[in-house]
Formats: C-alpha cells, structure tokens, sequence
C-alpha cells in the first residue's frame, strides 16, 4: 500500500507518463480531479431509518458526509415524484479523495471474492471511469453485523485527462487494478 499517493503520483506516475505519452508540458499530465461515490436508495427512501442508515454507510465508506439526492422531475413508470429523495452521495476531492482512492485499489477492490480486476468498458470517452460495487460489505468499516440491506454503490473517477487511453495509463499507473 503506497503511504501517500499523492507524492507517489508526483515522483513516480509523472516522469512515467511524460513519457510514456509524449508530453512536454508537466502541467498537461493527466491526474485525478475528483471521486463521486452514489448510491440510489429505491425502496429505501420510504423508509427514514433505512434511508438514514445508508447515509451513514456511504459517510463511514468515504470519510465524509453523504447528501441526499432529489428527484429533478417526476415518472410515473417508476411512482417517482419531483422533490422525492431517490439516492445518496459523496464527492471527493484533494487528501479525501486520494485517501479513498488508496484504500479502494489496496484494501477494497482485492476483498472482492473471485475478483479477476476491474472491467476497462467503463470509460465514457473524456477520460472519466465509472463502476459499480454490488456489496458494501467490502469496505473495512462496514460490520456485517450492522447491515440490515446489502446494496451496491457507482463509483466514478473523474480525471483531466482528455481522451480514455490517457485516463487507462493513467489510472494503471496509480495501481487500478484493471482486467488483463
């Protein structure tokens, strides 16, 4: 586990990807901008205990409070209304966001049973990754004992990069640990 990955990022994932990808300007290296981390509460949110529970689930994961997220506009087809809270949420950002992302690809991600490595379909085309978790129980802080629901949350990382293969090297030099 690298003790401070922001300084790794700056003696070890800079000179490499400088490069690796040919860049001549130090400020124009891909890095991390910020982690988002939400999870939709479905039929949780009718129930204020439960709803309540998965905040602190998501504030104890990420070591900062979790807010909730509102309906922008009604649909029928799924009983949503405007204004009804349908999810919870954490954006991370500097020293957070770099903790997290340690403890994601060194602690978490590894306690995943069967776990082959992170799929590299999640990326959107301007170099942000998204994926999801289907268990909370990977986390450290989370006590078996407590969890009366099991469910999944979507992490997305988004980076400066511009183009997908840039957040790839990017990311694989922080030590994600993506599907060969």
């Amino acid at each position: 586990m690298k003790e401070d990955l922001k300084s790794y990022y700056k003696e070890t994932v800079v000179p490499a990807l400088k490069k690796e990808l040919s860049y001549t300007n130090v400020e124009s290296i891909p890095k991390l901008k910020k982690i988002s981390v939400n999870r939709g509460l479905g039929d949780l949110s009718k129930n204020t205990k439960e709803m309540n529970a998965s905040i602190d689930e998501l504030t104890l994961i990420t070591g900062q409070k979790a807010v909730l997220n509102n309906a922008k506009q009604s649909i029928a087809g799924f009983k949503i209304r405007e204004g009804m809270t349908v999810g919870t949420s954490v954006t991370l950002r500097s020293e957070k966001m770099y903790n997290f992302y340690n403890k994601l690809v060194n602690i978490v991600l590894p306690r995943i049973k069967d776990f082959q490595g992170i799929p590299t379909k999640g990326f959107d085309g301007r170099g942000n990754y998204t994926f999801g978790i289907t268990d909370q129980l990977i986390f450290p802080e989370i006590s078996y004992d407590d969890v009366k629901e099991i469910s999944g949350m979507s992490i997305t990382i988004t980076t400066t990069a511009s183009t997908d293969n840039e957040a790839l090297a990017l990311l694989t030099k922080l030590g994600m640990p993506f599907k060969k």
